[in-house]
């Protein structure tokens, strides 16, 4: 199943693909055949108890309910995860072309995890907006994995159980913030802190276009995923190049911290990400695509502010 939400009247509503490509609209179908439907797409993911019913709603929805993909805006599957988690160097050949030393076979090593706030969600066909600040933007295409059980200190052989879908996220990112601040008196951990925050801008992490539920795509780890620039193929890698594999990093990460369902986990993008440099900084006009197979494409537009 593909779920989605959808700009209606100011806010975003719970959707779902049907088998003919529509969009179904689960408060009108719900509406139109006195049902109930739930109040965003995170109540989906909470009531598993309650899918079914939901999934023989979109079957049977009236035609009023359905619209095709160009009908509608979609946003971002969730608009407000409780946590938006991303992994650093998860993909040999990125970490070298990031200028750090290769990784071995015989090296140990352990997740880079950070977070992204909420408010860099935005969906497909969405603009990203650059700012006065925004001086090398790069692109990052990840594979993005949804809980949808609460994993608490999980062993990798169980962590799949804990898994609702997966969904495309571009981890776009400022790799020069404050470059042009003037006098500047760089303290020890700046340069870290800078790229970090870089991650944070709002819009810069585009996301979807839907979730793609677990039961459709039963191995993560043998998905192609690509992205271009304008048309340009600037990455093609394949998830089975990932470092951490996903139970890996759900129990990495369940570890350190509660996930809960609605959670989103970007791990990680393959070689040809934008460095921000020359033809690797994107700049108004551009037309970004993502790809993954078995997921789907997800479209953003650069823009900037007046």
């Amino acid at each position: 199943m593909r779920w989605l939400s959808f700009q209606s009247n100011g806010r975003f509503t719970p959707a779902a693909v049907a088998t003919d490509g529509s969009i179904v609209d689960l408060g009108e179908a719900a509406r139109l055949v006195g049902d109930a439907a739930p109040g965003d797409l995170l109540e989906v993911i909470q009531r598993p108890h309650e899918r079914e019913r939901l999934e023989r709603l979109v079957g049977s929805a009236p035609a009023q309910a359905r619209h095709g993909r160009a009908e509608v805006q979609l946003g971002p599957p969730l608009s407000r995860p409780g946590k938006l988690l991303c992994l650093a160097g998860n993909y040999r050949e990125h970490i070298v072309e990031s200028g750090f030393a290769a990784v071995t076979e015989q090296d140990v090593l352990t997740p880079q995890l950070f977070l992204k706030p909420a408010t860099c969600l935005i969906g497909d066909g969405a603009e990203v907006t650059l700012g006065p600040t925004n001086v090398r933007v790069g692109w990052e295409a990840e594979l993005a994995v949804v809980i949808g059980r609460t994993a608490r200190r999980v062993r990798p052989e169980t962590a799949m159980d804990h898994v609702f879908g997966y969904t495309i996220l571009n981890d776009l990112s400022e790799r020069a913030l404050n470059s042009r601040l003037q006098g500047r008196r760089l303290r020890e951990r700046d340069p870290f802190f800078d790229w970090l925050a870089g991650k944070w801008f709002d819009g810069f992490a585009p996301c979807g276009p839907w979730i793609v539920t677990a039961d459709e795509i039963p191995d993560p780890h043998g998905l192609g995923v690509r992205l271009t620039v304008n048309g340009d193929l600037r990455q093609e890698g394949s998830t089975a190049d990932m470092i951490f594999d996903v139970p890996a990093v759900i129990a990495a990460a369940s570890a350190i911290m509660t996930l809960e369902p609605g959670d989103i986990i970007a791990t990680g993008t393959p070689a040809g990400a934008g460095l921000g440099t020359g033809e690797s900084s994107l700049r108004p006009g551009d037309q970004v695509v993502c790809e993954i197979d078995g997921i789907g494409t997800l479209h953003s537009r650069i823009g900037s502010q007046a």
